[in-house]
Parts: structure tokens; sequence; C-alpha cells
């Protein structure tokens, strides 16, 4: 009897080392089936339903006289592939930001990054419109790059650094800024109205042209950031503990920050100021699969291509032919779960 409970006990690790596994294996597998579940509804279902044998004939026997093969092909397909680019670049982009600040309420929306490069995108327009999009998407890169160093400034001069209540707070006072900024520009210069629906985030502009530019950096981006999840792991046991490890804690703080402002320009130059996904994905993530940032990251990026590419088919499908913006369906889920997480972080203070 006593060796029978002698060997359960050696036996119980195991199992539950098993157990572990497996649930994070089914995580990552089921995210991925219901991307691709996802990805084939936004493109059957819009302002006209599409058969899936249409589909699969748009696809594979492209003949551009089909109207729906046209519309699939030419609109609705790089449509959903940017919303899954985007969406796994802004849910990566929140575990960077939140593994390198240890700061549960960071998202490049909350802090925002978003704003900052949507406000130099609108000031692209407002000087030049008919500017390429290789060069709004690099204006883009320099707008979140400005605003990430002003949240890294806001963060020296508090006393807390990046993990406190008071520079979300910053983060919120520098988006707001960067809004008003940008409604008085589009506004003065009298941008037109798709501008507008693009700063409210939107893919309905997306085509092949954006996407041949986009794609390459969203994916090199993406790359990147899951082989930062190693060092991301050691930050987040503390700076002193992961220097005794031999982190560089500087560095790999600096490299999260600076991919993370790359993937959210990039993404904004494409979709507009579409906040809240890299607050909820990375959160998902870690309850999926514990707080291992060489799982986080990646099941991240695979959440935020889910949840963008439902609130992408939400927008359109809740009352068609009218469009709302993506941005406006995803705050519609953030905005409770950006609340919920405050309370939680006021009360741990």
């Amino acid at each position: 009897m006593i060796l029978a409970l002698t060997d359960l006990k050696e036996a119980l690790p195991l199992v539950m080392s098993h157990s572990r596994r497996w649930t994070k294996a089914a995580a990552f597998s089921a995210s991925a089936a219901l991307v691709l579940l996802l990805l084939a509804a936004a493109l059957a279902y819009g302002a006209k339903d599409v058969s899936l044998p249409v589909i699969w004939g748009a696809l594979t026997a492209y003949d551009p006289s089909l109207p729906e093969h046209a519309a699939i092909h030419g609109l609705r397909l790089p449509r959903a592939l940017a919303a899954l680019l985007v969406g796994a670049s802004l849910g990566a982009a929140g575990a960077l930001v939140q593994g390198a600040t240890r700061n549960a309420l960071a998202d490049p929306g909350v802090l925002g990054i978003n704003a900052g490069a949507a406000l130099a995108v609108v000031l692209c327009f407002a000087l030049s419109p008919w500017m390429g999009y290789g060069l709004v998407m690099l204006a883009s890169f320099g707008g979140a790059a400005a605003a990430t160093a002003v949240i890294a400034l806001l963060a020296w001069l508090s006393r807390g650094g990046f993990a406190t209540l008071e520079l979300t707070i910053g983060g919120a006072v520098v988006s707001a800024m960067a809004h008003s900024l940008a409604v008085g520009l589009a506004i003065y210069f009298e941008l037109s109205q798709d501008l507008a629906f693009w700063y409210a985030g939107g893919l309905a502009a997306v085509r092949w042209e954006q996407l041949r530019l986009l794609a390459p950096v969203l994916v090199l981006g993406l790359l990147l950031a899951a082989l930062l999840g190693r060092r991301l792991s050691l930050l987040s046991l503390g700076d002193e503990a992961a220097e005794g490890l031999g982190a560089r804690t500087g560095r790999t703080r600096l490299a999260a920050l600076g991919l993370m402002a790359v993937l959210a320009g990039a993404s904004v130059s494409a979709a507009g100021s579409i906040g809240f996904i890299g607050l909820i994905a990375p959160h998902a993530a870690r309850r999926l699969a514990g707080t291992d940032y060489r799982l986080v990251v990646p099941l991240s990026a695979l959440l935020g291509a889910a949840l963008l590419l439902a609130a992408d088919l939400a927008s359109r499908t809740v009352q068609p032919p009218r469009e709302f913006a993506v941005g406006a369906m995803a705050a519609f889920v953030g905005v409770p779960f950006f609340l919920y997480l405050a309370r939680r972080e006021r009360r741990e203070l």
C-alpha cells in the first residue's frame, strides 16, 4: 500500500505535465481552427453572401468575368488577409509591450502608440494627398516610434516605471492629444470621409497593392516577435532576477518596444486606429498557455487574428450593405474588458 502511494506521488507530476502540454497544444489547435473558420466566413458573408463552392472556384480557377469571382479576389480576399495579418500583429504587439513593461493594462492602443501612428498618417494626407502607400507606412512608423518615445519618457519620470497605473493614464492622455490633433487637421484641411472612416478603424480600402507592401513587414515582425519570447519570459521574473540569469534587460525592453512600434505602425497604416486587440489577446493567451512568452507571443498573434477577423465580419454583417467601423466593434468588447482590468489592478495596488 505504501509503495503504491509512493508510485502515485512520483507519477502525479508526470501526469500533470502531460496534461498541461496537451492543454497548450489544444489551445493552439483550437485557435488556428477558429482563424481558418473566420477566414472562410470573411470570404463568404457580406453585402451579398457567397457559397463555399463559388469561393473555392474563385481561389482555384479565377474567372474575372464572373462578378462573384471578381468580388472575392479583388475585395474580400485582400481584406480578409489584411485582417488576419493586422490582427496577428496587434495581438503580438500587445504581448510584447505587456511583457516588456510588466503592465497588465499595456496595449498599443491604450498607451497612445496607435494614435501617434494615425496622427502621422493624417498629417501625410493633409500635406500630400497623393503620397504613395510606402511613404504613408514609413510615416506611420515614425508616428508610432515618437509615441513610444513619449511613453518611455513618462516611464522614466514615473517612480514606478512602466508597471504603473499612472503610466496607463499618461498613455490615455497621449492618445487623446494625438486624436484631437488628427481630428483638427482633418477638419482644417477638409479631408475626405473615407479618411475619417479609416481613422475609426476599417479595412474596406485595403487592396493587393497595399498588401504586397504590408505583408512582408508584418510577417517579418511576427517572426522577430516570436524570437523574443524567451527573453521576455526572463524579463517577467523582474530585472534583478533576469540579469542574474544573464539577460540584458535594457536591450530586451528596447527591442520589444521598437518591434511593437513597427507592428503597430504598419497595422495602423492599413487599418486605422484599432484598439483593444492587443489588450485582450495576450490576457487570453496567458490564461490558456501560462506565462511562458515563447508560447504567449504566437498564441496572442493567433487570438488577435481571430478577434479582428470577427470584428471585421461583424462590421459588414450587422446591417448590410451598410458597414460599421471595425474599431467600434473591437471597442464594444474591449472597453468593458479594460475597465475590468483597471479595477482589478487598482485593488492590487
